[in-house]
């Protein structure tokens, strides 16, 4: 192992002063490769608008059934991908699995690129779109488990969290590397130009990143862990079933999953995915601002991944993941309600002084959950509180009796609201329900913006400094649980199974409960008319997290990683 020394306890490596070449070669390699993964993953998100236009055209049917599977390979093919290439990195190894995740990941991007549209090839067109994302879906969920354990396999006893936590800051340096290029191509031609194939140019640029990434992994030497492990005969035959079919591994998985990565999961999805959906959607700041402004708090935060992680290997990586749990549960209402202070007064003051009333059988007012943006909701009640909530509106529900349509009461002005009719397919509102939403959307539009609701915040009332110090706080939660999460991850598992064991409950926790969060939040919201309320979801979980992880999760610093069994 590169840069250790053996300690008389138990085989046990202590660090050494410096890090040495071929370990800075091994965090920048697989840091490096992570990034770029990330950068693919993140550039179908911020194009997707522009890619719609070009592959789901057609009829209503087979649009909604590809939405489907697009939000299927965003967030549930992930865990399989762990599965998948956690068990191959297990047999053959590290280096040679997260090798094939970065080609899988590059391919199936590149081609993107180049894939003609509905116009051209008709439904095949939106079918090779969605495979091609189901496999990057898979890469993704190989490539996290596979970096972060060959970092873990070479770093030296006591600095683990240090080395592990350069893999913490791929995802968001990923994301400024994809609007970067974006932003770059857009201003190198018009709009229309870009719309037109523009758009194509950042997955095809994609190729000489991944040339790059492949030859320097190519040049890297196998996990020592796990090199020692196959010269004394102890690889595991069948990682999967050992994983998660024994008893005491199995247990290890869930507390993994419930005690570690579903809290961690939903304080960095508020944190870095949320937060923005609440400047743009909520307290309708225009996007380019918010975007800016929470580019900048990132910037400012993204040094302590590094921080924590390292300071995880001086008190543990329990406390410092828990304690990112329990802090943010705490302050999430206050911070939250300080952003809408700082960013959006006029709203703030709207919602105290001008409270909406929905009138309402309450058995017809349902938890509108939306995870493909294609649902509808067509009673009466819905239909009404979904505009309010869109509006950002506070409002409460008056029971009414049973079989009532429901009502919006704004100041002395009452609106009726109307059960929608769908459509013989099922999958949307007919044209003349459609057309009593467009009217009812503009009678209450210009009813709570005369109650004082504003249509979009105002840039001169925006005190910019304060809400990038209070999404520097919201980020630097996600640095404390996010962090160490990796060193503590690789530390709980032997290493015979330790690829396949921390991938799987990793990509559960931030690939459902994580990628999950915005539209279960806005459900809430939407369910209770507070804008606020979907935080419970959040602080939910990480006070769950932070119980069970407090009660039944063991510290792991210093856990011997050569371990087999």
């Amino acid at each position: 192992m590169a840069n250790t020394s053996t300690a008389g306890m138990g085989g046990v490596s202590t660090p050494s002063s410096a890090m040495t070449k071929e370990e800075r070669k091994v965090i920048f390699a697989s840091s490096l490769g992570t990034v770029f993964e990330w950068y693919d993953f993140y550039l179908y998100g911020a194009l997707a608008v522009t890619i719609g236009k070009h592959f789901f055209l057609g009829d209503p049917t087979t649009s909604f059934i590809f939405a489907l599977l697009t939000f299927a390979a965003g967030f549930i093919v992930r865990p399989f991908g762990a599965l998948v290439f956690g068990r191959l990195g297990d047999l053959i190894g590290r280096k040679y699995t997260f090798l094939v995740t970065i080609l899988i990941m590059g391919a199936s991007t590149f081609l993107v690129g180049l894939l003609p549209g509905y116009a051209t090839i008709g439904i095949a067109a939106p079918i090779l779109l969605v495979t091609m994302r189901v496999l990057q879906g898979l890469a993704l969920g190989g490539e996290y488990g596979g970096a972060a354990t060959y970092v873990a396999e070479h770093a030296p006893h006591g600095k683990r969290g240090l080395f592990t936590s350069f893999i913490q800051t791929t995802a968001t340096l990923g994301l400024f590397l994809s609007l970067l290029v974006i932003l770059g191509v857009r201003k190198s031609m018009s709009p229309e130009d870009f719309d037109a194939w523009g758009w194509r140019i950042p997955f095809l640029v994609s190729v000489l990143l991944l040339a790059v990434s492949v030859w320097i992994r190519m040049s890297m030497n196998e996990s020592p862990a796990f090199v020692k492990m196959k010269s004394e005969g102890k690889l595991s035959k069948a990682p999967l079933s050992e994983a998660f079919l024994k008893p005491k591994n199995a247990k290890i998985v869930f507390l993994a999953l419930v005690g570690l990565t579903m809290g961690q999961a939903v304080v960095w999805y508020t944190g870095q995915f949320y937060a923005l959906y609440f400047l743009t959607q909520t307290l309708k700041i225009d996007a380019a601002t918010a975007q800016v402004l929470t580019a900048i708090a990132l910037l400012l935060a993204t040094p302590f991944f590094l921080v924590f992680g390292a300071l995880s290997d001086k008190i543990g990586r329990k406390p410092i993941i828990l304690g990112g749990c329990v802090i943010a549960a705490a302050t999430y209402f206050p911070i939250f309600s300080a952003i809408t202070h700082y960013g959006n007064p006029q709203l703030e003051q709207a919602i105290r002084s001008s409270p909406v009333t929905v009138i309402a059988d309450p058995d017809t007012c349902h938890f509108q959950f939306n995870a493909t943006g294609t649902a509808k909701f067509p009673g009466s009640c819905d239909m009404a509180t979904s505009m309010l909530a869109a509006a950002s509106v506070s409002y409460t529900i008056q029971p009414a009796p049973a079989g009532t349509v429901a009502q919006v009461k704004v100041g002395d002005k009452v609106f009726q609201s109307f059960n929608a009719t769908m459509t013989p397919d099922g999958y949307d509102f007919d044209a003349a329900s459609k057309a009593k939403q467009a009217a009812l959307k503009s009678e209450l539009g210009a009813a709570i913006t005369q109650a004082g609701y504003p249509a979009k915040a105002d840039p001169e009332q925006i005190n910019k400094p304060m809400v990038v110090l209070l999404l520097f706080v919201l980020v630097l939660y996600v640095t404390m649980v996010y962090g160490p999460i990796a060193a503590m991850l690789v530390e709980m598992f032997p290493t015979r199974i330790r690829y396949s064991s921390m991938s799987l409950p990793y990509h559960i926790g931030n690939g459902w409960f994580g990628g999950l969060l915005p539209t279960i939040s806005f459900s809430l919201v939407a369910m209770k008319g507070d804008i606020y309320y979907g935080l419970w979801y959040p602080i939910v979980i990480a006070l769950i997290t932070a119980v069970v992880g407090f009660l039944f999760v063991r510290e792991t610093k210093d856990n011997d990683i050569y371990a087999h069994d």
